[in-house]
């Protein structure tokens, strides 16, 4: 295979933001362990292979379709200025087709693989999953066609763009079950409570970036850090609710309520730091811990879970 086939090849795996796209993974596994109504047995492995490779594809082609979007306005950030498209590693028809056919893909694997559960516990192969496949197909259309758009008109775009992220566990769970349910509103708030101190500590540090290409993030129309801090402290003390939320409503055990104080705490302390000095070093710290607590946070619930 020659330089330029292996080179293209890496353009196309950048293009889906695999780390991105792969903590999706693992939060529809999450979910479908959540749905699963025992603790003695495992998911079918054809059910957790095409549900999660599913909205990993579809995560994917989202991401492809936003750089196609933006294609005008990352050559002016220096964080994006090394992408496929404005490095000319890809033309932009390749990356429309790219993103297109992974999320058509991604949503039709929902569709058809994943087979929900009767009452009864009866897995009909046959049935289609309507509820799993809207909700995949939500995340490629609320991220490329509202939450990408918003980003050049108003600082909201960050709540918006906490849609999409927050519906890989709902699509989990919903392929278990096959419609929705409560468990899947508490999943879905944790994931949207976490993803804005998580983003907004990315974004205060490349404020400057964001603010060459014209995109409203929070941290370039707030310019003393203020409003953006105050909206770190709501949403993780949102978090620290919802996190609660599972033990309290029976999802999961006491073992999983220590777990989730414990983790609550590990996130709010630097948080607060963040929000405080508005200092880069806290805000990157903020970053890290995030990393840390989502995967930690929904491994416990599932393993508790009840």
């Amino acid at each position: 295979m020659t330089s330029t086939r292996v080179g293209q090849l890496r353009a196309f795996w950048e293009l889906g933001k695999p780390r991105l796209s792969a903590l999706a993974v693992f939060a529809v596994v999450a979910g479908i362990y959540m749905g699963w109504p025992s603790k003695r047995s495992h998911p079918p492995l054809d059910l957790l292979i095409t549900t999660t490779l599913g909205t990993f594809l579809a995560s994917c082609g989202a991401a492809a379709l936003n750089m196609y979007r933006e294609r005008h306005l990352d050559p002016l950030m220096d964080r994006t200025s090394g992408r496929p498209l404005p490095s000319g590693r890809l033309s932009p028809r390749q990356v429309l087709v790219f993103g297109a056919v992974l999320s058509v893909v991604g949503v039709l694997m929902v569709l058809l693989g994943a087979s929900p559960l009767d009452d009864d516990g009866t897995r009909h192969l046959q049935q289609l999953n309507w509820t799993a496949a809207l909700l995949c197909l939500g995340i490629v259309v609320s991220y490329v066609a509202i939450y990408t758009p918003m980003k050049v008109v108003t600082p909201l775009n960050t709540l918006v763009g906490a849609i999409p992220g927050g519906l890989p566990p709902v699509v989990g769970h919903a392929a278990i079950v096959g419609h929705l349910a409560m468990p899947q509103l508490v999943l879905f708030a944790i994931l949207f409570c976490w993803q804005i101190p998580h983003f907004l500590s990315i974004a205060w540090r490349y404020r400057e970036d964001y603010a060459r290409a014209g995109m409203r993030m929070l941290p370039v129309v707030d310019p003393s850090g203020h409003r953006t801090g105050m909206t770190m402290l709501l949403y993780v003390g949102g978090l620290g609710i919802a996190s609660m939320v599972p033990f309290v409503t029976g999802m999961a055990g006491g073992r999983y309520a220590v777990a989730a104080v414990l983790l609550d705490i590990l996130f709010i302390v630097p948080t607060v730091f963040a929000a405080v000095t508005r200092r880069d070093a806290a805000m990157r710290m903020t970053f890290l811990v995030s990393i840390v607590y989502l995967p930690l946070l929904f491994s416990i619930m599932v393993w508790d879970r009840l």
